[in-house]
């Protein structure tokens, strides 16, 4: 272990976040809070790159990125986002690998995806495609610009690329019913008709509603009530001015939205809320191969625990290793690391492969499959322990090593733990009744 830990020290497990692009480049830095300004609301075709900064695809793409941005200045926009830190905006188009190149064309509300070459020729070549294909259909009468209508009617309904039925219609009679009573977290918008700023959030609201909707699966829910009809619900919260947001959780006191007014800011908010509301990830045994590549493929850091033997600690002692393991995964839950653990001896290729080789239980591994880099619990598995261990990491700090192999290692199939303490292995009682021995058997041992 020592010789493979050292030689890669001060490598970061976690990227600390580190924007790819500078403003000396034509790339333009796109983040919730603009990308409506710059993207949805612009008549040019946008060329979007969405990344994270620690991708290896993503690091290679960004040269071509930039001459390609350089080439296109004047003629295509190019722009990029990191969707490892802005969630919400990559979710909202459905990005789920990096790097994920879009093409935001006549309907910026439709964006296509682009499946073209990654060098900067190929980058160009796809943007003048698309660029031709725009002109013409703008000579030929087709609906060009942004595509982006405004509903003129009263709020709670929707434009764009959401739908108006993800906006729940509140009135006096089922606030309380809908809301209040609600285990869901709900962000409820009051606004008047004849409201000009309440026009202009309708359609942004609506497509943060259809979002955010399927993203946290109906767990946070956006609403809308006309306070010109439902004086009693606008009194009660004391609306003075439209359009007035509010948040509203179960049991508390409701709190005013005070961030921005497009899409991507009320997204970003409500996955804060779903995260905030969500329950810790499972604490997983490993019990086959696909458990483990399920668990830690999807998250960014899987963090694996080798507790001691049945035997060593009985149920009472392995429990309280499992609370303190449970206890992390709350409160780091909005990471949305995958947490898994295995019985010592029960998994040695792994054992093997984080450098754990049989000893110093429990122990615990934190493993990028991305990457093929892990680190190791140096101090108490503790709930101070494991919390230094993994702030470090969350901070782009701490010593790693490359997974045994550079590759994954084989996961055998075990039978799950029944909860219970262990037992020794009965050996099985011979009857030797009918047995015939020479009486002489063993005198010449003596």
């Amino acid at each position: 272990m020592g010789p493979l830990l050292l030689g890669v020290l001060g490598c970061s497990l976690v990227l600390s976040v580190q924007a790819m692009y500078s403003s000396s480049d034509y790339v333009v830095e796109l983040t919730p809070s603009n990308f409506n300004r710059e993207v949805i609301q612009s008549d040019s075709l946008w060329l979007v790159e969405f990344y994270a900064p620690w991708c290896g695809h993503c690091q290679s793409l960004a040269p071509e990125w930039k001459k390609a941005a350089t080439a296109l200045k004047g003629i295509v926009k190019v722009g990029a986002v990191d969707a490892d830190q802005h969630k919400s905006l990559g979710g909202q188009y459905g990005v789920r690998g990096f790097p994920t190149i879009k093409i935001f064309g006549a309907n910026k509300n439709k964006p296509e995806e682009y499946q073209g070459g990654r060098s900067s020729q190929a980058i160009v070549d796809g943007a003048m495609n698309s660029l031709f294909s725009l002109v013409k259909d703008r000579l030929s009468g087709k609906s060009g610009g942004s595509g982006y209508s405004k509903q003129q009617g009263g709020g709670g309904g929707g434009a764009g690329d959401g739908n108006k039925r993800d906006v729940v219609e509140l009135t006096d009679d089922n606030f309380d019913k809908t809301v209040l009573d609600s285990d869901e977290v709900w962000m409820v918008e009051f606004f008047a008709p004849w409201c000009g700023h309440c026009k202009n959030l309708e359609p942004e609201w609506t497509a943060a509603a259809t979002a955010v909707k399927g993203q946290t699966k109906g767990r946070v829910r956006l609403g809308a009530v006309d306070a010109t009809v439902h004086q009693v619900i606008s009194s009660r919260y004391g609306i003075r001015g439209f359009p007035t947001i509010k948040i509203f959780r179960k049991g508390e006191e409701p709190e005013d939205y005070q961030g921005g007014r497009t899409r991507g800011d009320i997204i970003e908010k409500a996955m804060d809320l779903f995260s905030d509301n969500a329950p810790a990830p499972e604490l997983v045994e490993i019990l086959n191969e696909d458990l483990l590549k399920m668990t830690c493929e999807d998250s960014q850091l899987c963090i694996i625990a080798v507790l001691p033997h049945i035997l060593d600690t009985g149920a009472a002692g392995r429990n309280g290793y499992l609370d303190v393991m449970k206890k992390m995964a709350e409160k780091y839950k909005k990471k949305q690391w995958g947490w898994l653990w295995t019985e010592a001896g029960a998994q040695m290729d792994l054992e093997a492969s984080l450098g754990i080789g049989g000893f110093g239980y429990p122990a615990m591994a934190a493993i990028n499959s991305r990457k093929m880099k892990f680190a190791l619990l140096r101090g108490s598995f503790s709930e101070t322990g494991i919390h230094e261990f993994l702030r470090e990491l969350s901070v782009g700090r701490g010593s790693t090593a490359t997974l045994g192999g550079g590759i994954m290692p084989k996961i055998h199939s075990v039978e799950p733990w029944d909860g219970k303490d262990g037992e020794l292995p009965v050996e099985d009682d011979y009857d030797l009744s009918d047995v015939d021995l020479d009486d002489d058997f063993g005198k010449d041992e003596l």
